[in-house]
């Protein structure tokens, strides 16, 4: 492993702009460890950001870790992205993962909108704490979990926080189905690619949120 790459700002993991640089300082402010400045970073992208789904910003520059700070709403990939940029703009070396899963307490609107169970490309952070590496994902906040009758995700620096396969109430939770690898920027063609296979229809129909993309692959 080349500890280097896995700390250094990219276009996507833009941890050098100032947006981001502002809210990593507050964020870990008296945190002393590594471990309690990595919790402190999840907390604060699970709960700064909302969890919003049907707003799924993905061009390339949307997809930034500042761009996501200052919509302050994201679905799972830029909540990921934003995570993996704050704990390398403090020494804590990261990768990005992904995942297809299900989520059994999806609305059925989302279920319609997405026309299919699947949950394609899910993101997460794979953390790297001294000899640990850990997988934590801030998707969900909390406020949202509290709807749903699920607890929010909780990272200690020294545990995996991934989402439940039970909810607080004994309710199925969150299946995981295929795991896509792990990566040392985000894959920006390969979400897209991936997504076309699941979700063709957001590329077929008009107006979807994959407009966005299309018009830039094609210069327009």
């Amino acid at each position: 492993m080349d500890r280097a790459e896995l700390l250094k700002p990219t276009y996507f993991l833009d941890y050098d702009h100032p947006a981001v640089a502002a809210f990593v300082s507050k964020a870990i402010l008296g945190a002393t460890t590594d471990a309690e400045r990595a919790a402190r970073l999840f907390s604060a992208v699970r709960d700064t950001i909302r969890y919003d789904p049907y707003q799924a910003v993905l061009t390339r520059e949307g997809l930034t870790a500042s761009a996501t700070l200052e919509r302050r709403s994201a679905f799972c990939v830029p909540k990921a992205i934003l995570l993996a940029a704050s704990l390398r703009a403090v020494g804590i070396p990261t990768r990005l993962g992904f995942s297809d899963v299900t989520n059994h307490l999806a609305t059925p609107r989302l279920i319609q909108t997405l026309r299919t169970s699947v949950f394609a490309f899910h993101g997460y952070v794979e953390v790297h704490l001294g000899d640990r590496v850990l997988k934590a994902t801030p998707a969900f906040n909390a406020t949202l979990c509290k709807f749903f009758g699920v607890p929010p995700l909780e990272f200690d620096g020294e545990h995996d926080a991934m989402l439940q396969a039970v909810g607080s109430r004994g309710r199925a939770f969150m299946e995981y189905l295929t795991d896509r690898g792990t990566f040392e920027d985000f894959p920006y063609e390969e979400m897209i690619r991936v997504w076309k296979e699941v979700y063709p229809h957001f590329f077929d129909d008009a107006p979807t949120p994959a407009g966005d993309f299309e018009a830039e692959a094609s210069g327009r």
